[in-house]
């Protein structure tokens, strides 16, 4: 006698468990998401860096220049553009600009960096470039989220809702 294992209630509970486990891990991801989200969580573009005239007299006196930040964040891919409208030329790093031209520097790795600057008055500024949060970043995030929450739900369910027996017998076959 042969007993036959009914699987369907268990791949029914599975797939309705493992929908709402991507709708909640869906929901909540994006949720996260948005409430930690950073001017660094976007699409790479060109930043503009304007040396404003009468800097390098600003940082020969010690007096820092308002317009320039001390520090910069970037993601992979953005451009760094340095306009000088000084009266002399100024460097950033590998970057060499003169009066009235643009320099670019292209953010290529995840790196900080702290480069030699002429245009500020400590003599450097610092670079953070991060990566992007693209939508692959957060599909991402559901690939690792939805399978574990849905085992460990369907786990959960079955030792707090256990699936009943059939009440039926079981077919009995015939010896030949």
């Amino acid at each position: 006698m042969e007993k036959k294992t009914n699987y369907r209630p268990y791949l029914i509970r599975g797939g309705a468990i493992l929908a709402i486990s991507l709708v909640f891990a869906l929901v909540f991801n994006e949720a996260t998401y948005l409430l930690q989200k950073d001017p660094s969580d976007r699409a790479p573009r060109t930043i503009e860096l304007v040396i404003p005239e009468g800097t390098a007299d600003q940082v020969e006196a010690g007096e820092r220049t308002p317009s320039i930040p001390a520090e910069l964040v970037f993601v992979v891919g953005d451009v760094l553009e340095v306009r000088n409208e000084d009266t002399v030329s100024h460097q950033l790093g590998p970057i060499w600009v003169p009066p009235g031209t643009t320099g670019r520097l292209v953010m290529e790795q995840v790196d900080r960096l702290s480069y030699s600057c002429s245009f500020q008055t400590d003599r450097y500024l610092g670079l953070e470039i991060r990566p992007p949060t693209t939508m692959g970043t957060r599909v991402a995030g559901l690939f690792l989220t939805v399978p574990t929450l849905a085992t460990l739900l369907f786990l959960y369910s079955l030792a707090a809702y256990p699936l009943k027996k059939s009440s039926a017998p079981a077919p009995v076959r015939e010896q030949a």
